[in-house]
């Protein structure tokens, strides 16, 4: 077997590199895409609507129920389901000013919740779980709900966070779970909000979304303070996408198959991927396993169970997930048997786990895999720059993507990278000192 380095490498379809600079007189310069962004879909919804009509069959989401099966849900199925959501959303007088709010992990009533709000043109704010569950005192989570004012806030399994409930100010704020109502509730059975028959007045709001309207507010991790929402529009994340199938036309070449834990509170997971499936007509799987011991397990054996067509994670994903592909020959030829690329963000990766990851997929299938990563941020969307050419190292961000440009400007002995685009936020939600 030959070395790494040595040895061939896929190649998906990946579009050409090319990149222009215009070199400004203060010594800044701007990079930017030769390639121009196509015209894309005024809201992200649509695409939902797209394939529920040309593969209404073909599975959309699916996860484990609680015998360990896979449940699944048809494009068809979603879009009826996301309908009555949306209507019903309307009825109890949800807007703008009024956004839904929840509160739990990746699922696939969360995935139907978040769609129907932004079906209805309401704003939803997906936030951690861990505001919920993790703290002692719920002071982000306060200071988040108190930002947003909801009119709705929903927890799939409501045991877990009954405490959250509590230290709400809810007054007449909905309530909403799909399992397990914590004692004493007297909310909203999901199941109930997913069976309002739609009417003529769905159709009308719908008819009114824009490229503007505002269809997420996205929580920043808070790690310098509290968190801040940023406004994301459908004009950020349709051109998102479209720029992405620009660089990566294998994505609309073979429809997406993932299986993938990244939450979707957050900009990677919410955007980039769930996004990339809906927008392509893929598949998500959606793995409740982490990147953490005890955890990791779940996501080994749903990696077992299906075969994806990319693989995303984070360094310590990759750090936790390597040794059991390394010593299951079983496991790390399936996995990588239908692979076109793996795609690392959110944190530099490690040289060493690069090359691992390198030679099992040279002994899985004789040749290096593609490796890939990008750069951005919840106020882009996210993607910024991304790679779509061949790499052989870790810690390379890519080039601008179509619709986005990059200027550099120097700084203390550096460069400050500044982004311009339609992929960028209008601003903070409810704060305009920050967006300022």
């Amino acid at each position: 077997m030959p070395a790494a380095g040595e040895a061939p490498r896929a190649s998906p379809a990946f579009a050409p590199a090319r990149v222009e600079v215009e070199k400004l007189p203060d010594d800044s310069f701007i990079l930017r895409s030769p390639m121009k962004l196509e015209p894309h879909a005024s809201n992200i919804c649509i695409y939902l609507g797209q394939w529920a009509a040309r593969e209404p069959a073909r599975t959309f989401l699916a996860e484990r129920d609680s015998h360990k099966r896979w449940r699944k849900l048809s494009y068809g199925e979603a879009l009826e389901r996301v309908r009555a959501i949306a209507q019903g959303l309307l009825e109890r007088g949800l807007t703008a000013d009024r956004p839904v709010m929840i509160l739990s992990d990746n699922g696939i009533e969360n995935g139907l919740l978040q769609l129907g709000a932004m079906y209805a043109g309401i704003p939803v704010a997906p936030i951690s779980p861990a505001y919920s569950l993790s703290s002692k005192d719920f002071g982000k989570l306060r200071h988040v709900f108190d930002l947003v004012r909801p009119g709705l806030v929903f927890a799939a399994d409501g045991a877990p966070f009954a405490a959250a409930f509590a230290a709400l100010s809810l007054g007449d704020v909905e309530t909403v779970v799909a399992r397990n109502a914590p004692d004493g509730f007297n909310g909203t059975a999901f199941s109930e909000l997913a069976a309002t028959p739609p009417t003529a007045v769905l159709d009308a709001a719908m008819a009114r979304i824009g490229p503007d309207t505002v269809a997420k507010i996205l929580f920043t991790s808070g790690s310098t303070g509290l968190p801040k929402g940023v406004i994301n529009t459908h004009r950020m994340m349709c051109s998102n996408q479209q720029a992405i199938a620009h660089i990566w036309p294998f994505v609309t070449e073979r429809p997406p198959v993932l299986v993938d834990w990244l939450p979707w509170n957050h900009t990677f997971g919410g955007n980039h991927i769930f996004n990339m499936i809906l927008r392509n007509g893929g598949t998500l799987y959606i793995d409740a396993g982490k990147p953490a011991p005890g955890l990791v397990e779940e996501s080994v054996a749903n990696l077992g169970d299906i075969a994806p067509t990319l693989y995303f994670n984070v360094p310590r994903g990759f750090d936790i997930i390597l040794p059991f592909l390394e010593q299951d020959s079983g496991l790390r030829d399936h996995f990588f048997s239908n692979l076109d690329t793996i795609f690392y963000a959110a944190a530099a990766l490690p040289q060493n786990l690069w090359q691992r990851l390198e030679a099992l997929s040279l002994a899985a299938r004789g040749e290096r895999i593609a490796m890939t990563s990008a750069w951005g941020a919840t106020e882009t969307a996210p993607l910024a720059a991304g790679v779509h050419f061949p790499i052989d190292r870790a810690g390379v961000i890519g080039i601008p993507v179509p619709g986005c440009e990059l200027k550099m400007m120097p700084n203390g002995g550096k460069l400050e990278m500044r982004v311009r685009g339609t992929n960028v936020t209008p601003g903070y939600y409810k704060r305009d000192d920050l967006t300022r």
